[in-house]
């Protein structure tokens, strides 16, 4: 599917908003209703829009602490990789796990209430996973600037 211009405006709306209708957008957009209810559709079935979901604030839900735990392994076949991926993926504490280059073999955002909790998740759970050989932990002392949005 090749995205005309008002197909990426509408990429732009969504991802600050996606709680506003189809009429809301359709007079944002100068279209029809029904054309703009066709173009989400499209752009959900096409895969442009994986999800719809709430950004919550995560000190109001006690999850206060982020780490960005740096996870290096003590061996690299494809087995071990796709283990460690299956089970880290199983952790609620992990928000976000990214497979690197450079230094790190996988860099993790993970959310918990205080530094006790981070480290019982990291005692207890992501340092057992077999073939983890080291963890270097960062911890987030301050955000200054959290978006969702990719430019467009």
């Amino acid at each position: 599917m090749q995205l005309d211009t008002i197909d990426l405006e509408l990429l732009k709306i969504l991802q600050h908003d996606a709680t506003l209708t189809n009429k809301e957008l359709a007079v944002r957009l100068h279209r029809s209703v029904a054309a703009i209810q066709e173009r989400r559709r499209k752009l959900i079935d096409q895969g442009y829009i994986k999800s719809t979901v709430a950004i919550l604030d995560r000190n109001k839900i006690d999850r206060g602490l982020i780490t960005f735990p740096h996870v290096h392994m003590s061996s690299h076949t494809a087995e071990i990789l796709i283990q460690f991926e299956q089970e880290v993926s199983k952790f609620d504490e992990v928000m976000e796990c990214f497979q690197m280059s450079g230094d790190s073999d996988f860099i993790l955002k993970v959310a918990t209430r205080d530094l006790d909790e981070y480290s019982d998740f990291l005692r207890d759970k992501l340092a057992k996973l077999a073939n983890v050989s080291r963890v270097n932990s960062s911890f987030v002392l301050r955000v200054v600037k959290n978006v969702t949005a990719y430019p467009i």
